[in-house]
């Protein structure tokens, strides 16, 4: 029996392959091996369970044993990759103790994205949590109703949050939404900086205020300690002290490369690929958050769309027909109803200005570069329906 196509990763970007190569070949030998559950979850939906009241075991969509029957795959569940033998074609894995070695004719590496953590210090600073995976997200939410008993009828915790970007914001009209006291921290001067025009933030900023967030800009933080049966005392860079049940951080994702590097792969802000997912070994494919795309412009994209075109074009190329990635438009929805934001933004390389539409209440921005093209564009509020129009006239 010839060796099967290995899938390391049991996330969206691993299913999702697995899930299209089964629509072009049922019946080559698929394993997919993963260090958590391997159940199927949106992980977008991470980041505004708790206004809808949703524990994380209702997060799951399709648990792990179901999509294994379903696609016919072979699910190693709870098992660590430790080593890549990329000539013998050969994984080392761990099981609790047991260690053992499995062949591969063409491997997948969906590893995924790791937390990025500022440095901090204090005696609780190991009580600062991220939220990267339904794993984090059970802890997460363990901790915020740990002592529900201890507090109101509401159960309402204060929670700081660190990071003013896409996920932080997500996070913190999700948390004021459940009834939390939220403070965000970021070294910018306003929510979303690096992705958004000054005025389309400022929207959001004066939306998510009026929900109830705290926000302390300019600033980081410095220290987390333990106050005892009070909680955290968290001090920033500015001398302001805060105290709170919680400690969220949310400062971004940095591509998990550290498996890929230690097999020899190329990587570098991600595992670099080639427009048909190969890494610098011919037999061995990325994509997700892990990788890094040529055919974005040698980008990494942790974001849903680009993770779905990527899995079509990777399945049809382990199924023996050679297709080129090619990425169409794929504008972001930021899940922030208190002010809800569509964004596409231009290739960073790409030169250019914000313009804001004539009518300065409109909620519409466009990117215009060097040429006068229109290269990305922002909506907010009421505008967001208008997604399909300025996609058909935005230029990648």
């Amino acid at each position: 029996m010839s060796a099967p196509i290995v899938v390391i990763g049991g996330g969206l970007a691993g299913w999702t392959t697995v899930r299209e190569f089964r629509k072009l070949d049922t019946g080559t030998p698929v394993v997919v091996v993963t260090s958590d559950s391997g159940d199927f979850y949106a992980k977008p939906s991470l980041s505004n369970a708790f206004a809808q009241k949703r524990l994380p075991a209702q997060l799951i969509s399709t648990p792990a044993a179901k999509m294994a029957e379903t696609l016919n795959v072979t699910l190693m569940a709870h098992t660590q990759v430790t080593g890549i033998d990329i000539g013998g074609k050969g994984l080392t894995l761990q099981n609790g103790e047991a260690t053992t070695t499995l062949s591969f004719s063409q491997l997948v590496l969906a590893t995924g994205a790791k937390a990025i953590r500022a440095p901090m210090a204090g005696d609780a600073v190991d009580q600062v949590r991220a939220v990267n995976s339904l794993d984090d997200f059970a802890a997460f939410h363990a901790s915020l109703h740990a002592s529900d008993a201890d507090n109101d009828e509401t159960g309402s915790k204060t929670i700081v949050l660190i990071g003013a970007g896409l996920i932080g914001c997500e996070f913190a009209n999700d948390l004021l939404q459940a009834g939390h006291s939220v403070h965000v921290v970021d070294p910018s001067s306003r929510p979303l900086a690096a992705l958004l025009p000054e005025a389309a933030g400022l929207e959001l900023q004066k939306a998510l205020e009026d929900l109830g967030t705290k926000w302390h800009f300019g600033s980081t933080v410095q220290t987390v300690d333990s106050a005892g049966a009070s909680g955290l005392c968290i001090t920033l860079s500015d001398a302001t002290i805060l105290s709170a049940d919680a400690v969220l951080s949310a400062i971004g994702l940095r591509a998990d490369t550290a498996l890929a590097a230690a097999a020899g792969l190329a990587c570098e802000r991600g595992v670099v690929v080639d427009a048909q997912l190969r890494t610098s070994a011919p037999h061995v494919f990325a994509l997700g958050d892990c990788a890094q795309y040529a055919s974005a412009g040698q980008r990494t994209l942790p974001y849903v769309m680009p993770i779905m075109n990527a899995a079509k074009a990777l399945a049809a190329n382990l199924a023996g027909t050679p297709t080129a990635l090619v990425f169409p438009l794929m504008p972001v929805s930021i899940k922030t109803p208190a002010w809800p934001i569509v964004v596409s933004a231009a290739h960073p390389s790409v030169a250019g200005e914000w313009i804001a539409d004539a009518n300065e209440a409109s909620g519409v921005w466009r990117f215009i570069d060097s040429d006068g093209v229109q290269r990305g564009f922002v909506l907010t509020a009421k505008q967001t329906v208008r997604r399909m129009e300025f996609s058909k006239t935005t230029v990648l």
